[in-house]
């Protein structure tokens, strides 16, 4: 049982997280100045570099968005102990084949990086996407820049 309110936590996080955070178009301009300012690109990657991550970024939205849909129907359960367990089972199923399509969208556009791209610059990137994520917790929690 601890286990599935263990679970049913884990689901329901992303959820409130997402009720306190900036627009999207706050972040994602303020993510473009940073990669920009990080990754340093020559026009010539970044005529190679900016498509790619368009394409990354559209292909991940689509992938939360119906990860958010699913979430949805979950959070209108009042309690687990309401399903039965092929229900929740489904749900834990349902989690993991969103985080395995997750991690192949990752692969996907790793391997595009770096057939476009030095793979230091490709290094760069995935350094700069965690120093991102750092810098804009900080910002939105008060935290130090």
């Amino acid at each position: 049982m601890k286990n599935l309110l263990f679970v049913a936590l884990i689901l329901l996080l992303p959820a409130t997280l997402l009720a306190q955070r900036p627009k999207a178009e706050e972040i994602e301009s303020l993510k473009i100045a940073y990669f920009t300012q990080k990754l340093d690109l020559s026009p010539d990657e970044a005529k190679v570099f900016w498509p790619i991550y368009n394409s990354m970024q559209a292909e991940q939205d689509a992938l939360r968005k119906e990860r958010m849909q699913k979430m949805i129907s979950f959070r209108k359960t009042t309690e687990i102990d309401d399903l039965t367990d092929a229900q929740v089972q489904s749900l834990i199923i349902s989690e993991f084949d969103f985080k395995q399509r997750d991690l192949n969208l990752d692969k996907k556009y790793y391997n595009k990086l770096k057939s476009g791209l030095p793979i230091k610059v490709v290094g760069k990137f995935y350094r700069a996407q965690e120093g991102f994520k750092r810098e804009l917790l900080n910002r939105y929690k008060g935290g130090p820049r």
